[in-house]
């Protein structure tokens, strides 16, 4: 008899899993509660896929043998319990396609920059002439492509939540870029609940495997105290550390090795600026060198890659004001990368579905650089109970129109107006994707 697997959710996780499932002989059924977009509705009945939306058939998908999960489906929805309840397992995406394929597995997590040292990692080993395929929160999903092509080496780009329901998926090259408070509404607003589980990406590596992680971040540090990593380790540091693997010279430079045939690359010439982006470079950089790729291809890489959508993306200068978009900033870190990097005065966009967020970490650098705040979210009483009187001026807008509008007539040329809101985008926009694109439709539309 078949074993039956049961796919919930009908995005491209789900349904890149359905078709993995189909192509392999399992007896395979989708079921999404919401509506499936068009797009996969036509792949799934490419693939012959049994399926549903709308609604969950209960007693369907509790005959399961076993249940590939969307991630974005919390480990505590009704469905999962009732689930966990019958023992039936309940696994992700990645751990499900990581049965079919025997590539190399570079995989990245952090709270914050994994998007762009996923494609900058990518960019590097496309560079360099390797068979590598794009997957997790980035590109296609992992199973459609090990269902439907091949290649040596994947980089994976992983969430907490994909990595919450992976059991045996072992990652050869593991990336922590660091940890700071997020999605907390999901860990039961425990910390050790989502530092737990980011360091899932460490387990069943074994000594012929290699982690690359920021050895300066105290919430990575401690909790490597209370570990025992059998992975090979390979720190980025700040500055020259003896045991460091990258760090960042005296004069700004990035140093990418341990040995005496370093690659040194001028600050300047990377593509990506910020020191946020700096950690990025090392991170990707690091993981190139692990896989022996030489060090003018990673040189040449790090200094031509083109920068992440929606992540201090330049859009446009009018009137002498620069207009950014870095919407992928949906939690406080994140945007105390974006200020850091910033060398004029700026207005700042800020707002959306607050994740429970602590403003302290920005305030030096809101008084230092931002002169006036637009306040763009449904809820916007706790961004004026924190910033209101710390800076000039604290204003309210509605959509993205207005507050395009309104930092128009706050900024003075040379500003930089920065779209980096620090939350969530559920409020008033369908995705980060979705405000920066009208963020950056109103900026275009300027006249």
């Amino acid at each position: 008899m078949k074993k039956r697997i049961v796919i919930l959710g009908g995005g491209e996780s789900g349904v890149g899993a359905a078709v993995l499932a189909r192509v392999k002989g399992f007896d395979t059924f989708l079921s999404d509660s919401g509506k499936i977009a068009p797009k996969y509705v036509a792949r799934l009945n490419e693939y012959g896929v049994d399926w549903e939306d709308g609604s969950h058939s209960i007693d369907r998908i509790l005959s399961a043998d076993e249940v590939v999960k969307s991630p974005g489906i919390p480990n505590d929805a009704p469905i999962i319990l009732k689930l966990r309840s019958k023992n039936v397992p309940v696994i992700s995406e990645i751990e499900f396609a990581g049965r079919f394929t025997d590539a190399k597995m570079v995989c990245i997590t952090g709270s914050n920059g994994k998007t762009t040292t996923t494609l900058l990692t990518y960019h590097i080993l496309k560079e360099a002439g390797l068979d590598v395929g794009l997957a997790g929160n980035v590109g296609r999903s992992l199973a459609f492509q090990v269902a439907t092509e091949h290649h040596d080496v994947y980089v994976i780009e992983l969430s907490s939540f994909q990595l919450d329901n992976m059991y045996e998926f072992k990652a050869n090259i593991a990336v922590l870029l660091n940890i700071t408070p997020d999605h907390l509404d999901r860990y039961d607003h425990k910390m050790e609940n989502y530092v737990a589980a980011k360091f899932r990406i460490l387990q069943n590596q074994t000594g012929e495997d290699s982690f690359i992680f920021w050895e300066n971040d105290p919430i990575i540090a401690a909790q490597l105290k209370r570990l025992r990593v059998e992975a090979r380790m390979y720190p980025f540091s700040e500055q020259y550390a003896p045991d460091a693997a990258a760090y960042i010279g005296r004069e700004g430079e990035v140093v990418i090795g341990k040995s005496s045939d370093k690659l040194v690359i001028d600050k300047n010439d990377l593509a990506l600026k910020g020191l946020h982006n700096m950690f990025n470079s090392m991170a990707a950089g690091l993981s190139a060198s692990i896989l022996d790729i030489k060090k003018d291809v990673i040189r040449r890489a790090l200094e031509d890659f083109e920068a992440v959508e929606h992540r201090l993306e330049y859009v446009r200068t009018v009137d002498g004001v620069r207009y950014v978009n870095d919407s992928k900033a949906t939690n406080v870190n994140s945007c105390w990368y974006a200020l850091e990097s910033m060398t004029t005065p700026v207005v700042l966009i800020l707002g959306g579905k607050d994740k429970g967020n602590d403003y302290d970490e920005i305030e030096k650098f809101v008084k230092e650089k931002v002169h006036a705040i637009v306040c763009l979210g449904v809820d916007n009483s706790k961004l004026h109970r924190f910033f209101d009187g710390k800076i000039p001026v604290v204003e309210d807008a509605g959509s993205m129109e207005e507050a395009v509008e309104k930092c128009r007539s706050l900024a003075a040329p040379g500003d930089t107006v920065l779209l980096s809101p620090c939350c969530a985008s559920f409020d008033l926009f369908k995705s980060y994707e979705d405000r920066g694109c009208q963020f950056k439709d109103c900026v275009n539309a300027l006249k």
